[in-house]
C-alpha cells in the first residue's frame, strides 16, 4: 500500500467509502459510523482547512518573491487567470450537464419532496421580504393538511439563513465594481482567520510577494528564507 501513488490511494478511499455507505445503511450501522468513523474524517478535514490558508499565503509569497524579472509576473498572471476561467467554465458545464441528465431531485421520495415544499412555504410566510415566485401554495391545499412536515430549525441553521439573507441584501445594491473592492482586505488578520475571504489572502500574498521581490537582497534575504522554509513545513504537513 505504501508504494501506491497518492491518487490511487484517494480513489481506493472513495470507493471504500461508497461501499461502506451501502453496507452500513443496509445493516443499520449508521450510528456506529457516526460515532466511531466520522470523527476521524472530521479531524482530517479540519487539518486540511487549517493548512490551506497559510499554505496558499506562503507559497504565493515565496513564488513571486523569487522572480528576478517582474515582467514575467504579468505573463504568468495572464496564463493563470486564463486557466482558472477555462477550468471554472468546464466545471460548471459538467455540473449543469450531469444535473440535467441524472436529475437527482427525481430520486427523492414524493412525500419527502412535498414535506420540503411545505417547510419552505411555512418559512416564507414567517419571513418578511420573501415571497413564493412560482405561484404555487401547497399549504392552502386541503389534501396536505394531515401531513406532519414541521421540523424545528437548529440555532446553527437559523444563523446560516440569516447570514445568507444579510449577504444577499448587502450585495443587492452594490455597484458593478464592488468585486474589486471585496478583493482588497481591510484587515489581513481578519481575512486570514476567515476561510471565506481567501481571495483577499491571495491579493495580499501577491502584493507582499511583489514588494518583497523589489526590496534589495541584502535586506530581504532573511525574510525570503523564512517564507521558503515555512512553505516547506506546510507542504510536509500536507504530505504527512
Amino acid at each position: 500500500m505504501k508504494k501506491l501513488p497518492l491518487h490511487v490511494k484517494i480513489m481506493i478511499g472513495l470507493l471504500a467509502g461508497v461501499i461502506w455507505a451501502f453496507i452500513s445503511s443496509a445493516l443499520g450501522w449508521n450510528e456506529f459510523t457516526t460515532n466511531w468513523i466520522d470523527p476521524f474524517g472530521q479531524i482530517f478535514i479540519r487539518m486540511l482547512k487549517y493548512i490551506a490558508v497559510p499554505l496558499v499565503l506562503f507559497s504565493i509569497i515565496g513564488g513571486i518573491s523569487g522572480l528576478k524579472d517582474m515582467s514575467k509576473l504579468g505573463r504568468m498572471g495572464g496564463k493563470t487567470l486564463s486557466f482558472y476561467l477555462v477550468t471554472t467554465v468546464f466545471a460548471v458545464g459538467i455540473g449543469l450537464v450531469l444535473v440535467n441528465v441524472i436529475r437527482p431531485g427525481d430520486f427523492i421520495d414524493e412525500e419527502q419532496r412535498i414535506k420540503n415544499r411545505l417547510q419552505y412555504e411555512e418559512w416564507v410566510s414567517a419571513t418578511d421580504g420573501v415571497e413564493i415566485l412560482d405561484g404555487k401554495h401547497f399549504l392552502e391545499d386541503p389534501k396536505y393538511n394531515g401531513l406532519d412536515f414541521r421540523k424545528e430549525m437548529t440555532e446553527a441553521e437559523k444563523k446560516l439563513v440569516e447570514e445568507k439573507r444579510a449577504t444577499a441584501e448587502e450585495k443587492k445594491d452594490e455597484g458593478p465594481l464592488s468585486f474589486l473592492v471585496d478583493m482588497v482586505p481591510e484587515n489581513i488578520i481578519s481575512s486570514l482567520s476567515n476561510d471565506k475571504l481567501m481571495l483577499q489572502v491571495i491579493f495580499f500574498a501577491i502584493f507582499f510577494g511583489v514588494c518583497l521581490a523589489l526590496v534589495p537582497d541584502e535586506k530581504s534575504e532573511g525574510l525570503k528564507s523564512f517564507v521558503d522554509a515555512t512553505n516547506e513545513v506546510f507542504l510536509k504537513m500536507v504530505d504527512m
